[in-house]
Parts: C-alpha cells; structure tokens; sequence
C-alpha cells in the first residue's frame, strides 16, 4: 500500500481533504496512520487510550508525543464526538440524549442503569428505511447512515456525561445494544468499526456477549456477520407468522422468517461459544399481536431454536392508533411461553417520564424530511388484522 491509499485508508469514506476522525478508527486502522506518520505501531495503542480511556480531544495534552507528532496530527486530524443537543434525566435514574451528528440530523443515546449493569441503546441510522409500523423512528424517514466515529462517539457521550473517564467512578457502560434508532445492518461497514472499538481493550472492553445488534432481518448482511464479528444477536421478531409481520415489519416480504430464523441459526452455530442464544424480541401490541392464540404459534415456530424471548410492551407515540396491552395479556402471553419451557422476560418500562423510546425525543426536536409531519396531517393508520 502507498503512503497516499494508507492515509485514504485511514479516511475511509471521508474526502481526501477532510480531517481524519480519530475517534472512529478502530486499531487496524489507527495503524495504519501512523505508519504513514513514520511512527511505531505502538503510538496507535497509545491513541486509543488516550481517546477512549482517558477522554481526550486535544492533542496538545497527548504528552507522550512529540511536539513535532502533535503538530503534524493537529494539521490532518481531529477527535470530534457528536454534540449533545438536549438531554433528559428520568425519576429512574435513565438519562436520554438527543445528539446532532454531521449535517444537524439528530440521533438519540439511551442509558439505562439497573443495578451494577447499565446498559447504552446506541443508534446507527439519522431515522429509519424500513418504517416498521410501530416505530417512531420510521415515521421521521430516512436521512443518512452515522460514522464509526458518530456510533461510537454516543458511548464516548455518555461516558464523558457522567465525567467518569479516569475518574475511579467505575463503568459507566457496561452493555452496549445497537437498537437505537437506525437498522444497523443497513450500515454495516461503520457499525462494524463502532463495535470493534466497543470490544477493544485499548478502548471500552466490553464484552463480547454485553455487546448486542438487533436487526429487523436483513439477511444476507447478517450471514456477512459471521465473517467479521462475534457481537450478541437479537432478531426484531414481532410476530408468529408471515402474513401478520409482513403488516408490522415490511422488510419481512423480502426476507421472510424462515429465511431470518434460518440466517440466525447459522451465525449462533458458526461461534465458538456453543451456549450462545438468539434474543427473540416481539413487541405486544394490545389486539394487535397478543393473544395467547399467536403465543402458541410462536412457541411452534421457536421450539427447539436456541433462544430467549423477550417480551416488550408497546410504547405508544403520536403517529400511531396502536395501544399498551394491559399488564394481564403480557402476563398470559408470557405464561403459554413459559409452559412450554422457554426463557422469558418481559422489558421493564423505564424513563416513562421522559419518553425513552426510541425516536421520541428525536421526533419532538426536529424533523428535517417532514414525512412525520405528513404522516399525522395525512395519513391515519389502518389497524392490523389481528391473526389468531
């Protein structure tokens, strides 16, 4: 590789002049810039740490580099996180962002803390493609894929939010799920990179099985999965058949269940850890999906699949006619499911005080492409024939 494709390399997709942002090269990469710097291999790990450890953006503070190093960093590169633009701190101790990326989209960051873990709803996509029918988020449209650095930058957000780099308050992020806003394989090649640094221990260290995507099931991305990573997978299933999650998830007319399931069961079976399980996530729609009827369909289609199921009440948004179920249909969907002998939760209610579903805040501040407004002025949605 030339000393030009080395440097281009480090850019990725940015433009020949941009500055490089540091803050998004995993450690390949950051090798490969200073290689074309003519420094030692090691000067990238000390990078990492400084950025993800310690917290750093200026490079005048990088002590262990020369003078001359700095300078000449400071003329191509920069260490830029996203700028948090609204944040709100629930009775529950979760702490949501709206953060603006590059452009002025904004994204939202999610922290939910639950005893010693705590876990970061990290997003992928400025809005949604898929428009999934009970998702705020695709009522907001489509505007642009994030950077490595602006995925993992709402990790180094919400770290530096709690003033916790090397500060000895402990982990501040212990679990990290990609089920922001955004389908992350949609925008494979950055949230590969995002979860890299995420799994690094020159940089977050989060465990492999702490760090989790969740698709809506985009198949032939998830089998390139396998090739590249070794994160925790959770399948947005929402429903026992076809016919009923082609009206929920539209992507499932192209990428039907069978062919999802199917897809997953060869990532789970391509890993070392042979007691890795699929996260199965249905959202209970009140008349909608949750009777105990499509419960008993589901446990049909899921027995013997290596999985655990978890059960999310739905969270109602404006643009949507669909309901909560009540507390005692989730607990008579969960009991079928139960009795026949599966692993189930059912995903507590957290930062209702301050709408911590995903795309609520984001769809409060702005929408940029106006298709939500389009969709309240215009559009009333039709229910969902109930199946089962």
């Amino acid at each position: 590789m030339s000393d030009s494709e080395a440097v281009q390399e480090a850019r990725g997709d940015m433009g020949a002049t941009a500055p490089i942002n540091l803050l998004g090269l995993p450690l390949a990469r950051m090798q490969i810039l200073f290689a074309e710097l003519g420094e030692k291999p090691f000067r990238a790990q000390q990078m990492l740490k400084w950025i993800h450890h310690a917290g750093v953006t200026d490079f005048n503070e990088m002590t262990n580099f020369s003078v001359a190093l700095r300078q000449r960093l400071s003329e191509i590169a920069e260490i830029r996180p996203p700028e948090i633009v609204a944040q709100q701190d629930s009775v529950d101790g979760t702490r949501k962002w709206a953060v603006r990326v590059e452009g002025g989209g904004l994204v939202e960051t999610v922290l939910i803390p639950d005893g010693q873990r705590a876990t970061l709803c990290v997003s992928s996509q400025v809005g949604c493609s898929l428009d999934c029918s009970f998702c705020s988020t695709g009522k907001q449209g489509f505007q642009r894929d994030l950077t490595a650095a602006e995925i993992v930058g709402q990790v180094w957000l919400a770290i530096n939010s709690y003033d916790a780099f090397q500060s000895g308050k402990g982990r501040v992020v212990t679990n990290v799920v990609m089920m922001g806003m955004g389908e992350p394989l949609l925008n494979f090649d950055n949230v590969v990179d995002a979860m890299d640094l995420m799994m690094e221990d020159l940089a977050y260290g989060i465990s492999k099985r702490r760090v989790t995507l969740s698709t809506s099931g985009v198949v032939p991305a998830l089998d390139r999965l396998a090739d590249v990573s070794d994160v925790s997978l959770a399948i947005s299933l929402h429903a026992p058949n076809d016919e009923l999650r082609n009206q929920l998830v539209p992507i499932n007319r192209r990428y039907p269940i069978s062919m999802l399931l199917d897809s997953a069961r060869r990532y789970i079976d391509s890993r070392s850890d042979k007691k890795r399980v699929v996260t199965i996530e249905y959202t209970l729609i009140a008349g909608v999906n949750d009777s105990t009827e499509l419960a008993a369909e589901l446990a049909e289609l899921l027995q013997g699949y290596p999985c655990k199921i978890n059960l999310i009440p739905f969270n109602p948004f404006s643009q949507s006619d669909y309901t909560r179920p009540s507390g005692n249909a989730v607990s008579r969907f969960w009991q079928v499911l139960v009795d026949r002998g599966f692993i189930v939760t059912v995903r507590t209610t957290r930062g209702d005080d301050i709408d911590a579903a995903c795309g609520q805040l984001v769809g409060d501040v702005v929408d940029r492409t106006r298709r939500s407004a389009r969709y309240r002025d215009s559009h009333k949605p039709q229910p969902v024939k109930m199946l089962g």
